[in-house]
């Protein structure tokens, strides 16, 4: 059946359905049938071609060559002196395959996390199922449901209207039409082949569509991949996350780290030959000694234990109200500096109440208010449901007397013309005792303009200037005390409008009143723009209303000092670009906006170099959001087409929420930083270890031993310092530069002193250990003892100095509650390697001998020296720190 060219009685018969839609037992019985509505999607990776994946990272590769060549070692060792078993090879092995599998194992749980986060911000659809609009998943919708549609609403599936009030569709992503179409609700007459082109079903509405402007109702046609989008995509794989630029810069260090190894494993290699000459024994020590090298320069838990660690915070943001969309957020959440804010229902609680009216007739005001509304009362609940502007009006009325329930069968509403924020009105047209009215609501400004008379007394008279003038004082007096106001007029009509457009129906109105509105300020905003403040996050507030009602809500909460500092739409109009990028600073509130002004808003701080966060729900919003640095969509309120460009969602539309995950993103980033400091502190100082080792003379460590310090002891404590609470200045720092690189801040040149004090401290332990074994300080005997105190010196001390990176600067003693994962870690590390050193047969493994009582203690007390060298170094700084800023103050 063409749906499109039959009346819409006769869709609702052949769909078995009626205008109360299905009841919920039909439509859970034909989605079990036909299953979800949602495209197919694309085939995931294998878990075989996953670990595949893992082992052709360049880093590696490398140490899968080390276990070949130490492989080739033991076969010639074997064929020399007998075979024993080969723990190098077996180690190396097994820590490349858990390595892959944790790799694995982790991708896989990222990916559910980002699905379980999917299914949190998942699109829903107003349906009607028993009689009753509810909602339901849009995946959850059948062939058969009466869905409602209204502006910001995506199209859920291809539908049949039933009932159509103004309402335009953009469907430029399945026609290419870039011009929103005008829908109807009558049956369309076939062309000569018998059919219409998919761009001329005015009737129908499509999956992938939106609605901008009215609203209406439909019967859903066809789900899934029976839509007219399904028929165009064979298959429409899930996006995927891209790589945040965190995660790219990492990547581009980790290509520049394997080709430095490789350069250093040549470089060592050929001066080994040049020392020992050309032959077989000395080629494979200087083989392994360059694969020792090899194994100490690389990180190989660094990718890993970044992507937990944003994989953590974005799970735990999303327990906070938070909804992270896109990784990239996270990072960019902690370079925010301005914070571009909607007020109503996210600054204030959305909870708006009638608390003042003026006009002569209250009834007749608060009939208009109520009908020309498209809330609803609900008697059980004893309140009104829907829009909460509407919502107030509608209660207002309820609490004079007037449910809306009877009033909709005395005043039954036979046309009108829907509200948009161009026009800042609404009008509806009724049909009383068989006389028509026409009720418009709207800004008190806007309606004035449309109103030739006005009631006063009771009486009908003309809009004089002295008339608008007692009525603007009125508005004024309202605004001032931080009311939202709107203004209610009506029309008698002696015939029903022809059409249904602004222009011919708001015209020539008769003034009824106005209604003053509180909509309560959060209580936890104000302290969270006080944080702003601290953190150098700039909040600036955008607003619909009235300017008085803004700057009143402004300089309550303190986001501005003087009523200089707001500007209405109005006025930005006659600021040219260039004006206003010289003078966007001046400005902290816009009252009276149009959403393509936040557009303007936007692209002026950036161009001031300002990382920009902006807040919107509505259709309109969408371009804004999707200019800003971080786009913030509204849970609550906001429209399907917001939610998908926005970067972050807030499921509870609270400001407090936003400046909270800013908190936990400077927390993240930060946490990260402590993580790629410790670890490549660590590597360095394994490299400068054997580096001044070999130059010396003598091996100090295996690629085995190597391996087991950086997957062991550096893996489980770089994870714990992800996990670290926000140092207690967190939101008392300006922004990070976004442009600033991995290394900033000094990060670099602490990474280079630290590995060189590790580098001393397991030197000196190597030294002592060959003394206390051999008696003297003959570098050139090698020396068993030597190797297992520095490999327990070394571990330890990457353990101990785990705990220095609770804080880059601060001082650990100082720190206010304990890291748990920390401490967990670390006494893993600890247990996990005394087993090593500890255990004879444990220790042959890894090419060590068991140490006693003494050789222990002093190499745990070596490496406990690097808390009190790295204290020292941070004191330093800090009164580096403390001079600089009272030379600047």
């Amino acid at each position: 059946m063409k749906h499109y060219l039959a009346q819409s009685t006769e869709v609702l018969t052949k769909l078995e359905t009626s205008a109360d839609g299905l009841s919920v037992a039909e439509a859970e019985a034909r989605l079990e049938k036909n299953g979800k509505n949602k495209l197919a999607e694309g085939k995931k990776e294998s878990l075989l071609r996953r670990f595949l994946k893992q082992l052709a990272e360049p880093m590696t590769i490398i140490l899968l060559v080390a276990a070949a060549i130490s492989a080739g070692v033991e076969i010639y060792n074997g064929l020399q002196h007998g075979f024993e078993f080969p723990a190098d090879v077996v180690i190396i092995l097994a820590v490349v395959v858990i390595n892959a599998v944790l790799g694995v194992f982790q991708e896989s749980k990222a990916e559910k996390a980002i699905e379980a986060l999917q299914e949190i911000a998942a699109a829903t659809s107003k349906v009607i199922r028993d009689g009753k609009q509810i909602t339901v998943h849009s995946e959850d919708l059948v062939v058969g449901d009466i869905i409602v549609l209204e502006a910001g609403d995506a199209v859920p599936a291809d539908a049949r209207i039933i009932e159509c009030a103004s309402m335009k569709i953009e469907e430029a992503a399945l026609t290419g039409e870039s011009v929103p179409v005008t829908k109807q609700e009558s049956a369309l007459t076939a062309a000569a082949n018998g059919d219409v082109t998919l761009g001329d079903r005015k009737n129908m509405v499509f999956m992938g569509s939106t609605v901008v402007y009215g609203r209406g109702k439909a019967v859903v046609t066809a789900t899934g991949m029976d839509t007219e989008m399904g028929k165009i995509a064979d298959a429409l794989a899930n996006a995927q996350e891209g790589k945040t630029p965190l995660q790219i810069k990492l990547a581009g260090l980790s290509k520049i780290l394997t080709y430095l190894v490789i350069g250093i494993c040549v470089v060592i290699f050929g001066v080994q030959l040049i020392r020992h000459g050309v032959g077989f024994e000395p080629i494979l020590s200087s083989f392994m000694l360059a694969i020792s090298l090899a194994v100490a320069a690389i990180p190989e838990g660094l990718a890993t234990v970044v992507t937990i660690v944003l994989s953590i915070g974005v799970t735990n943001m999303s327990k906070r109200n938070a909804i992270i969309r896109k990784l990239t957020a996270v990072e960019t959440l902690g370079c925010t500096q301005i914070l571009c804010s909607d007020k109503t229902g996210t600054l204030t609680q959305n909870k708006m109440t009638v608390v003042e009216h003026y006009g002569s007739d209250e009834v007749l005001l608060a009939t208009a208010m109520s009908m020309c509304s498209d809330a609803e009362f609900d008697r059980e609940a004893n309140t009104a449901v829907g829009e909460p502007t509407e919502c107030a009006l509608v209660n207002y009325a309820a609490k004079l007397g007037y449910d809306k329930n009877d009033q909709k069968n005395e005043y039954l509403r036979v046309g009108e013309v829907p509200f948009d924020s161009m026009r800042k009105m609404m009008t509806t047209v009724h049909s009383k005792d068989g006389a028509l009215v026409q009720f418009t609501k709207g800004a008190p400004d806007e309606i004035l303009k449309r109103c030739t008379t006005a009631l006063v007394d009771g009486k009908v008279v003309e809009m004089t200037d002295a008339v608008r003038a007692d009525i603007l004082a009125a508005n004024k007096a309202m605004a001032d005390r931080a009311l939202r106001v709107l203004a209610a007029a009506k029309k008698e009509l002696s015939a029903e409008p022809a059409v249904y457009e602004a222009e011919a129906v708001e015209c020539d109105l008769c003034f009824v009143g106005l209604v003053g509105m509180i909509d309560p300020v959060r209580p936890e905003v104000k302290p969270a723009i006080d944080q702003c403040r601290e953190a150098g996050i700039r909040a600036i507030m955008i607003t619909g209303d009235h300017k008085d009602t803004a700057v009143a809500i402004a300089l309550q909460l303190g986001i501005i000092e003087s009523a200089e500092q707001a500007i209405t739409g109005a006025e930005l109009d006659e600021i040219s670009d260039e004006e206003f990028e010289s003078a966007v600073e001046r400005y902290s509130v816009y009252a009276r906006v149009q959403p393509e002004h936040k557009t303007r808003i936007v692209n002026a701080w950036r161009k001031k170099g300002k990382v920009t966060a902006m807040t919107g729900d509505g259709v309109n919003d969408a371009p804004s959001i999707k200019n800003a640095d971080i786009g913030v969509g509204m849970g609550i309120t906001g429209t399907d087409v917001t939610k998908n460009v926005a970067d972050m969602i807030l499921a509870d539309d609270n400001f407090a929420t936003i400046v909270s995950a800013a908190g936990e993103g400077r927390r993240i980033y930060d946490n990260i930083r402590k993580a790629i400091q410790f670890l490549l502190a660590s590597n360095l100082s394994e490299v400068l270890s054997i580096f001044f080792a070999t130059l010396i003379g003598f091996t100090i460590f295996q690629p085995v031993q190597l391996l087991w310090i950086n997957l062991i002891t550096d893996c489980f404590p770089a994870l714990a310092l992800g996990m670290e609470k926000p140092e207690a200045d967190v939101m008392k720092r300006k922004p990070r530069d976004a442009k600033e690189g991995i290394f900033a801040g000094g990060l670099g040149a602490a990474v280079v002193y630290q590995g060189v004090l590790v580098t001393l401290i397991t030197l000196v332990s190597y030294f002592v250990g060959h003394y206390l074994e051999a008696g003297n300080f003959d570098i050139h005997q090698e020396s068993v003892h030597g190797t297992t105190m520095a490999f327990l010196t070394l571990a330890m001390c990457e353990v101990f100095h785990s705990f220095n990176m609770r804080s880059l600067r601060g001082s650990i003693f100082t720190l206010k509650g304990q890291n748990k994962w920390l401490w967990g870690a670390g006494l893993l590390s600890l247990a996990l390697t005394s087993v090593v050193v500890l255990i004879p047969k444990v220790a042959e493994l890894f090419s060590m001998t068991a140490i006693d009582a003494k050789e222990y203690f002093i190499a745990m007390a070596l490496g406990f020296t690097i808390i009190p060298m790295v204290e020292i170094v941070k004191l330093v700084h800090r009164l580096i720190d403390r001079k600089r800023e009272k030379a600047n103050a």
